[in-house]
């Protein structure tokens, strides 16, 4: 069995690698395993550190049509994390967001259909949808996103399946909640409030606090993912929902006990443009494939704490006044993955 991983070497999609090298092996045999990705400042060879020697990684962009003629023939599978994901950089400039998520993942299903690739998997978001005050999404909801990243990730979903509708690929996609977990870039909430905390810095909490999110563990999200792999049907799309549904006040004050802090550390900023209120999963189609969570939310989040805690030396370069650094509110309670 070979595997292409794109994005492999950030957040989610090393996760998602770890598993596969690491994990149970059904077959008895560990899968081949191709690492793709470009390295923008969210991707970190340290992700990887742990697998290098059991894995091939080539470093390159996925808008590079040449360089996918000759990478990706010879998988069985490929799973596409590459993507660029956070919210407010979004605000700040689509462009590399419409480039990355939608011509990427054009140019990745084109390279799959022409090397007629058995499996793929497309990853996406639950930010697709907007906003909905009760109740869950099913998968035949429609998109309606509001952010522009979460525009350029409906764009890309609906190029890949198109690619299935149109052309016959055997592709599927998935739709998560928010993720957490170990190896998450500093930028995003979850970390962004450990590491300032960590540091006796305050952290920004967008508007209120009000704003629901549906979260889950990143290695649940890569069980899920892997789930689809196996038994999902093409041309359909799966949801990986979340085990705690959380205001962002809600997920402050855990984390401030967590790390053994107060309000006083709470430093309440202006609301996102376009700040989706609420996103919430039904994940009945997955269950039914075999899929069940098994990461409680708050042994999770212990554990990512302690993750933090006691990691300085990986996230420390990435918050010394660079690109994680707590003086820019990124992912201010957002929570993106």
């Amino acid at each position: 069995m070979q595997i292409l991983v794109t994005g492999g070497a950030g957040f989610i999609g090393s996760g998602y690698v770890r598993m596969l090298v690491s994990g149970p092996k059904t077959t008895g045999r560990t899968p081949r395993i191709t690492v793709l990705d470009k390295l923008t400042y969210a991707g970190n060879p340290a992700n990887l550190e742990s697998v290098a020697d059991r894995i091939e990684f080539v470093r390159g962009d996925l808008c590079d049509a040449e360089l996918l003629s000759r990478v990706v023939p010879g998988h069985d599978l490929v799973v596409n994390f590459a993507a660029e994901t956070h919210v407010d950089r979004s605000i700040e400039d689509s462009g590399d967001f419409v480039r990355t998520n939608v011509l990427g993942t054009q140019t990745l299903m084109r390279a799959c259909l022409d090397a007629a690739t058995p499996r793929v998997v497309h990853v996406s978001t639950d930010e697709v949808y907007g906003s909905i005050a009760t109740g869950a999404w099913s998968e035949d909801a429609p998109v309606s996103p509001n952010s522009p990243y979460a525009a350029s990730k409906a764009g890309g979903d609906l190029i890949a399946l198109a690619y299935a509708r149109t052309h016959g690929l055997p592709v599927s996609v998935t739709r998560c909640g928010n993720n957490y977990g170990p190896f998450q870039y500093p930028e995003k909430v979850i970390p962004l409030f450990i590491t300032n905390l960590l540091r006796g810095r305050t952290v920004p909490l967008y508007g209120e606090g009000n704003n629901v999110r549906d979260w889950i563990h990143v290695e649940d999200h890569c069980r899920g993912i892997q789930v689809v792999a196996e038994r999902g049907a093409p041309g359909e799309c799966y949801h990986i929902a979340g085990t705690a549904e959380l205001t962002n006040r809600e997920l402050t004050t855990r984390l401030l006990r967590a790390v053994g802090r107060d309000w006083a550390m709470v430093e309440h900023v202006p609301d996102r443009k376009g700040h989706d209120l609420r996103y919430a999963l039904s994940d009945r189609k997955l269950r039914a494939l075999g899929y069940a969570p098994t990461v409680p939310f708050d042994r999770g989040l212990a554990s990512t704490v302690d993750w933090y805690r006691t990691r300085t030396a990986w996230w420390e370069p990435l918050v010394a006044g660079g690109e994680g650094d707590a003086a820019r509110p990124l992912g201010a309670a957002a929570g993106r993955k």
